[in-house]
């Protein structure tokens, strides 16, 4: 669902930096899950963007914010979720507010899991779950990067094409590393897009607590270069 009119953020010199903007879902409260679109629509490389999937892991999206105000993105397509999980963001848990883990409710690979990583009723169970689906595969991105915390690196465990795995731990200045749980990850996000979609997603994971400078101005940039882009 479109929210209105796209709505421009403007810089100083008056070009627009959010050329799109969409509720693209709603979590069990009801508040609006939010996907924003900049850079340049029709580039050769589209690629999305998400952060807050888990509520307590919120210092990554503020890379995605620094990414919808100043300078115009060029050279992508670049699709922005600041908050998939609003709800356990204001409630500052890792879960959405019917307790599940929303990254083990993914039609991938789920089993029914219970208690820190609590999988839900069933795949896709999640009405948040539901609208990341829905808008990956109206997008249908090249690329998804998909920012967590805290275990710091970039998941390279049995990549789709290691070599974007590679380049954003190149890229974002982060040590390449095994998220494979022991074994025990099912239901995840980029497990479901990486076997439904001809693109690649890849998991990324900051520290506890990284400073505001490299979520703010390194990172973004870092991002971006990862995505072949610039401002």
């Amino acid at each position: 669902m479109v929210e209105g009119p796209p709505a421009l953020a403007e810089t100083a010199e008056g070009q627009r930096t959010v050329v799109e903007r969409r509720v693209i879902g709603h979590s069990v409260r009801d508040r609006p899950i939010r996907a924003y679109r900049v850079g340049e629509p029709g580039a050769k490389v589209r690629a999305v963007a998400i952060a807050a999937m888990h509520g307590d892991e919120a210092a990554p999206r503020r890379i995605l914010t620094a990414l919808r105000t100043g300078s115009p993105v060029r050279g992508v397509d670049l699709w922005l979720v600041p908050s998939a999980n609003p709800d356990g963001l204001a409630a500052r848990t890792r879960k959405n507010a019917r307790g599940v883990d929303l990254n083990r409710n993914f039609p991938r690979s789920w089993v029914p899991l219970d208690g820190v990583v609590e999988s839900g009723r069933g795949p896709a169970s999640e009405p948040e779950t539901r609208a990341l689906m829905r808008f990956l595969e109206r997008v249908d991105p090249r690329f998804v990067v998909s920012f967590h915390q805290p275990l710091y690196g970039v998941d390279t465990y049995n990549p789709k094409h290691p070599w974007f795995a590679h380049r954003l731990a190149r890229e974002l200045r982060l040590p390449k590393k095994d998220f494979s749980c022991g074994g025990q990850c099912h239901g995840t996000l980029t497990q479901w897009f990486n076997h439904r979609f001809d693109g690649v997603a890849v998991t990324v994971e900051y520290g506890r607590r990284p400073s505001a400078l490299r979520m703010t101005e390194r990172a973004p940039r870092q991002l971006l270069r990862a995505l072949r882009g610039d401002r």
